[in-house]
C-alpha cells in the first residue's frame, strides 16, 4: 500500500460532498467518478454536480458515468481504495475487485435496515425514531456487503429529509475519516450483515410523490417530512399543482379532498381527519406560509381527486 492511500471517490449529490473533503485530507484522491452534467435552475443550463464542482476546486480529475459499464477497470488497476457516497449506480463485478482494498459504500441507515435508493425516506416515513449511517464493503448484492463501521443518530420529531440528510452526510465523513486508515492498515474486522432484520427502500415513484387523500393524517405527516424540502409532496388543485413542505397531523375531521380556512389557518382533508398546511410552495413561486397562500385566494381552490 502506497501512503497516502490512492483512492478513488464516486458520488454526485451535495450530501457526498463532505465526505470527499474528509477523504481530500486523509488520503490522495486520483480522481472522481460523478453523473455528467444536468440542466438546472430556469436556465436550463447544464450545471455540474456538486461532487464535481468541489472536485474542480481540489483539482481533481473528473470522469464522468451514467451507467455502470460507464465504469473503466482500467481507471481502479493501481489504487488501494475506492469510496462509494450516494453515487446511485452499480458498480460492475469486474470493477469492484480492481483496487488493492475494493470498494466500501458510505450508506445513510443502519443496515441492513432500508438497503436501496432511498433510506432516508423510508425511515421518516415509517417513523423510525433512529437511523444512521453505515459504511460497508461492496460486494455484488444490493447493500449486502460486510459492515466496517456504523454510528447511530435520533430522528428529530419533525425533522425533514433534507435536514436529516445534511446531518447524515456529516455523520457519514466523519466515520469515514477513521474508517479508512483503519481499514487500509488492516486494523477493522468485518461484520456479515445479520438476515434478520433487513428491509429495501425503492426509488421513489411519481405516485409515492403526491398527497393521500386516502392515507391518514400522520401518514401523510411523515411523507410531507420525508420529502421536504425537495422533491416535496405534490397536491393537485384545479388551478395547478402546489407543494406541500410542512403539515401538521390532526384528528379534526375535514371533508376528504377539501381546503379550508379556521382562524387563518389552512386545513386539508384526508382519511381519518386533516393535516394543517403550514408551508407550501405554488409553481413557479418561493416558499411561503400556507396563510400568506391562503390570503391570495379569490375562491377557496378546488383538490382534484
Amino acid at each position: 500500500m502506497t501512503f497516502p492511500p490512492r483512492i478513488a471517490f464516486l458520488g454526485t449529490p451535495q450530501s457526498a460532498v463532505p465526505s470527499l473533503a474528509v477523504l481530500a485530507e486523509v488520503g490522495s484522491v486520483q480522481f472522481v467518478v460523478t453523473r455528467p452534467d444536468r440542466p438546472r435552475g430556469r436556465s436550463g443550463r447544464p450545471q455540474p454536480s456538486p461532487v464535481k464542482a468541489v472536485a474542480g476546486e481540489l483539482a481533481i480529475e473528473v470522469y464522468e458515468a451514467n451507467r455502470g459499464r460507464d465504469l473503466r477497470p482500467e481507471w481502479f488497476a493501481d489504487l488501494d481504495l475506492a469510496v462509494v457516497v450516494a453515487f446511485g449506480l452499480l458498480i460492475p463485478a469486474e470493477v469492484l475487485s480492481r483496487p488493492a482494498h475494493g470498494f466500501i459504500n458510505v450508506h445513510f441507515s443502519l443496515l441492513p435496515r432500508w438497503r436501496g435508493a432511498s433510506p432516508v425516506t423510508a425511515a421518516i416515513f415509517a417513523g423510525d425514531g433512529e437511523t444512521g449511517v453505515t459504511i460497508i464493503r461492496l460486494d455484488a448484492g444490493l447493500d449486502t456487503g460486510p459492515i466496517l463501521s456504523a454510528a447511530s443518530t435520533p430522528i428529530g420529531p419533525r425533522e425533514t429529509g433534507g435536514a436529516l440528510t445534511v446531518r447524515l452526510a456529516a455523520i457519514g465523513a466523519e466515520l469515514l475519516a477513521t474508517t479508512v486508515p483503519d481499514l487500509v492498515g488492516s486494523r477493522i474486522e468485518e461484520v456479515e450483515q445479520p438476515a434478520m432484520g433487513a428491509t429495501y427502500a425503492p426509488r421513489l415513484t411519481k405516485q409515492d410523490l403526491r398527497f393521500d387523500l386516502d392515507g391518514d393524517p400522520l401518514t401523510n405527516f411523515r411523507k410531507v417530512r420525508a420529502l421536504a424540502p425537495k422533491p416535496g409532496v405534490r397536491l393537485d388543485l384545479e388551478t395547478g399543482p402546489i407543494r406541500l413542505l410542512a403539515v401538521s397531523p390532526s384528528a379534526d375531521q375535514v371533508e376528504r379532498g377539501r381546503l379550508q380556512i379556521i382562524d387563518d389557518r389552512v386545513w386539508l382533508g384526508c382519511g381519518g381527519g386533516s393535516v394543517e398546511l403550514l408551508e407550501v410552495q405554488p409553481a413557479g413561486r418561493n416558499p411561503m406560509p400556507a396563510s400568506d397562500w391562503a390570503r391570495g385566494w379569490r375562491t377557496t381552490p378546488t383538490v382534484k381527486q
